[in-house]
């Protein structure tokens, strides 16, 4: 294991936790802000919305954008 996958895996959990924190702190703004919302529906547009994030840092990576980061 290089030093770039050994600093990583060891920060796997924080990682996880912060994107868990994330999407808490979202669900939460969204309750306070439509109290009569349906959660599980608002759950599952806010997932779509961390996967389209997700596709645009890919292709972010494609482009290079991260060489000299």
């Amino acid at each position: 294991m290089d030093a770039i996958e050994k600093e990583l895996t060891n920060r796997k959990t924080e990682i996880k936790n912060e994107l868990q924190l994330l999407f808490k702190a979202n669900m939460k703004i969204t309750d306070w802000d439509i109290p009569e919302i349906d959660d599980e529906k608002a759950s599952k547009i806010l997932l779509d919305i961390f996967k389209e994030s997700i596709k645009d840092i890919e292709q972010d990576i494609i482009d290079g954008k991260y060489k000299n980061y």
